[in-house]
């Protein structure tokens, strides 16, 4: 969530100032007054907190003061033709909505509370849930049991549990401290609600803990999402969803956290459609729920979760199982779907087709059957990135372990790959290489 943080003591009567002073550059006719106002606030508040800002959270300040200006000229334009001004109320709305507050009224109660002696205890608890104190935690809570089912007073009412999950709460505090399993098993102990609901990403019955922890980054670079997945579930979470539905390992593949839809499946979550079946290598239920490529057995059930993107219709689910099972190299399963006669040009939500995915994984057997039966080359996913640009994006930024990408460029390339594609990787001197070789100008 791209939410600003506030300073140590914040203080209402600056805030008002601040807001007064936005209402004036609005109402400025200088160019860039706006941006200015912007810069000068955050210099204040990076200032202020005294702690280095990371690349992630700075994207969250930029994308927040984006909003604001963004709101300003929408407000501009709509009382333009009514010859209004922008008014501190607008200001104030816009400075409550980037600390993700609904409203200023909620934005100033905040930010009185925060100055009373003893403070919020909700908001020190959540700094000590993502900054792995337990002993500052435990305290708070014997102090004030009922934080432990609290939500928080900004717009995604996430309990301290779902700051485990390190998603959809104010980016400043999405962060995975090393010891976030006892830290959600204290909470989960001291009766957290396993599944509460928050109202993050616009809310709904899949904002629990669990989805938003299996769809989550931190954990997952800190390599504790499976060992927390382990911890909800000893606690009773739902491994199937709320709704029954399998919205927790279906998010887990949507956002490419194979291992996290291995513990879901180990810990028996269903498979009983054939996208988990094909992404989790499960040749058998595959076989059993495909007749042919455009027909699914009675028994295997169609997909309809938040995050994917897909229609109701045994084709779209089949050729999507394709992609996905290259997308996690599941050879068997993929070249039993190719077999079957499933489109080689079938794409996922991204627009990464069957040979995006078989080249960005290296499976180089896979590529040359796609290429043989007809897997386009130049068609672009949603960055647009044809299969050959997509692939000198993986080798660099994004590499998987043992793929030999300069092999799986040649490869492309000499089945006819248009070499310009990839001419901004050059500086990389492995795929210059490759590059030249294939009439690349220097």
């Amino acid at each position: 969530m791209d939410t600003l943080p506030l300073p140590p003591r914040p203080s209402l009567a600056q805030y008002k100032k601040r807001a007064k002073d936005l209402a004036a550059a609005a109402n400025s006719k200088a160019g860039g007054a706006i941006r200015a106002w912007a810069a000068d606030w955050l210099a204040t508040l990076a200032n202020l907190r005294g702690e280095p800002i990371t690349p992630f959270v700075q994207g969250s300040f930029d994308r927040a003061v984006g909003h604001i200006a963004e709101g300003v000229r929408e407000k501009l334009v709509s009382t333009a033709a009514a010859d209004l001004r922008f008014r501190l109320a607008d200001a104030q709305f816009l400075i409550a909505l980037a600390h993700g507050f609904k409203n200023w009224v909620e934005f100033s109660t905040h930010v009185e509370r925060l100055t009373r002696p003893n403070g919020d205890a909700f908001e020190m608890a959540a700094d000590a849930v993502v900054g792995g104190d337990l002993s500052t935690l435990e305290a708070l809570v014997r102090g004030h049991p009922e934080l432990i089912r609290a939500g928080s007073t900004r717009v995604h009412k996430a309990t301290l549990l779902h700051y485990i999950a390190a998603n959809g709460v104010e980016d400043f505090r999405q962060q995975t401290p090393p010891n976030a399993v006892a830290i959600a098993r204290f909470l989960l102990e001291a009766d957290a609600e396993v599944d509460a609901l928050a109202d993050t990403y616009g809310g709904g019955r899949g904002q629990t803990t669990m989805n938003l922890l299996v769809s989550s980054a931190h954990p997952a670079q800190a390599r504790l999402q499976c060992p927390l997945i382990e911890v909800l579930l000893d606690f009773g979470a739902a491994i199937n969803g709320l709704d029954d539905d399998g919205s927790p390992i279906i998010t887990a593949l949507v956002f490419g956290y194979g291992d996290a839809a291995e513990t879901l499946a180990r810990r028996g979550a269903r498979a009983d459609n054939i996208l988990v079946a094909a992404a989790l290598g499960r040749q058998d239920l595959v076989k059993r729920f495909v007749v042919d490529a455009v027909t699914l057995a009675p028994d295997a059930r169609l997909i309809d979760t938040r995050w994917l993107r897909v229609p109701r219709d045994p084709q779209a689910h089949i050729e999507l199982a394709l992609v996905w099972a290259i997308k996690y190299t599941r050879m068997r399963v993929a070249e039993f779907l190719i077999q079957a006669g499933v489109d080689p040009a079938a794409k996922d939500n991204d627009q990464m087709t069957a040979l995006h995915w078989a080249a960005a994984t290296g499976m180089m057997d896979l590529i040359k059957v796609l290429l043989e039966r007809g897997a386009p080359l130049e068609v672009k996913n949603r960055w647009g990135g044809t299969v050959l640009a997509s692939t000198a994006y993986f080798a660099i930024y994004q590499p998987v372990q043992g793929v030999d990408y300069p092999a799986v460029l040649e490869a492309l390339l000499d089945a006819g790959a248009d070499v310009s594609a990839a001419a901004w990787a050059a500086d990389d001197e492995r795929i210059a290489d490759v590059l030249r070789r294939h009439g690349a100008r220097p």
